[in-house]
């Protein structure tokens, strides 16, 4: 099977899940966010965004594909582009770290390391980018796929506990520690996502 990183982009945002394409839960404030939703115009608020975030900082999420399948895709911004951040117990994310807004695997592709793989990319893109980590609000009582990522997921990819809550932990990932996994990634994603595509670097304006 032929699988693949790509940056999420514009042409392929029609690629992440229907739900998630129009999903603004992690871009716009609460208020925003509810505003646009009853409005029907949160698909095209969530296109601003990623255009916004594109042409600002540069990419900011990637989509797994399989034999040209989506099967997953990941989120991530610094937190002042992530509004809803705040509204979280446990918020603010540190300035030193990008945020980990949501992922998803598709059923039937999942426990095969892509989340792992995910994660460790996210990592060296950030790492070049001079990051020094991750942090993402973790579900402590998760059942469903949902915006919010389950904690224990989190923590089973590396991350750990920064300011403990009972429902809405924020879970940070070290990027210092993956400097040694640079050869162990390098072969997982050989093995794992075949032949990857070098993507052009993106640069904010």
């Amino acid at each position: 099977m032929g699988r693949r990183l790509v940056p999420l982009t514009l042409d392929n945002v029609s690629d992440l899940p229907r739900r998630c394409r129009t999903c603004v839960f992690w871009e716009l404030d609460p208020v925003s966010g509810e505003a646009a939703v009853a409005a029907g115009r949160s698909g095209a608020e969530k296109e601003a965004w990623i255009s916004a975030v594109l042409l600002e900082w540069g990419s900011c999420g990637r989509i797994v594909y399989i034999d040209d399948l989506p099967v997953g895709f990941v989120l991530y911004a610094p937190p002042a582009y992530v509004p809803r951040s705040l509204a979280f117990p446990t918020s603010p994310v540190s300035s030193d770290a990008v945020q980990l807004m949501t992922a998803w695997i598709m059923p039937g592709y999942q426990g095969q390391g892509l989340g792992r793989v995910m994660a460790q990319t996210v990592a060296k893109d950030l790492l070049r980018r001079d990051f020094k980590a991750i942090e993402a609000f973790g579900d402590t009582r998760w059942k469903e796929p949902a915006c919010v990522l389950p904690a224990d997921h989190l923590t089973a990819v590396g991350f750990k506990t920064v300011r403990p809550h009972t429902r809405y932990p924020r879970l940070r990932l070290e990027l210092r520690t993956t400097l040694s996994w640079k050869e162990d990634v390098e072969l997982a994603l050989d093995r794992l996502l075949g032949a990857v595509k070098k993507e052009p670097a993106l640069r904010p304006l």
